[in-house]
């Protein structure tokens, strides 16, 4: 039992799209990762996922309507509905995220920014 300081585990990683995993409250993973672009069309059948933006802004695309998400603001995607993150402007944004063990980075999408492995940092 420790304090973490986002801001140095920030710092560990460069990579984009890649969550790292800085803790697990039951079985809920609380990740960390930066975000830039538009990243892929998804949905997680049976998971919800709550976001919370750290660091800049992101707008959080839905079919019907695109919600903008400022620094210090969360957002929770319900299961079952399609989603896509994306920034503007070449931003770099910094979100933290808590979502089941068991949620799958794309759902059952496949693409190239899918991650399978959270480093621990």
């Amino acid at each position: 039992m420790k304090a973490i300081n986002l801001k140095e585990k920030y710092a560990e990683f460069k990579a984009q799209w890649h969550p790292h995993e800085i803790a697990v409250v039951d079985n809920m993973r609380v990740l960390l990762a930066k975000i830039q672009g538009e990243f892929v069309w998804h949905a997680h059948e049976n998971e919800d996922e709550l976001f919370q933006v750290t660091k800049g802004t992101m707008y959080m695309q839905f079919r019907d309507k695109t919600v903008e998400v400022n620094e210090g603001e969360v957002i929770v995607v319900p299961k079952g509905v399609e989603h896509n993150p994306m920034t503007k402007n070449n931003e770099e944004v910094h979100i933290l995220l808590f979502e089941k063990c068991t949620t799958a980075h794309t759902g059952s999408v496949h693409d190239e920014k899918t991650q399978t492995d959270y480093p621990k940092i």
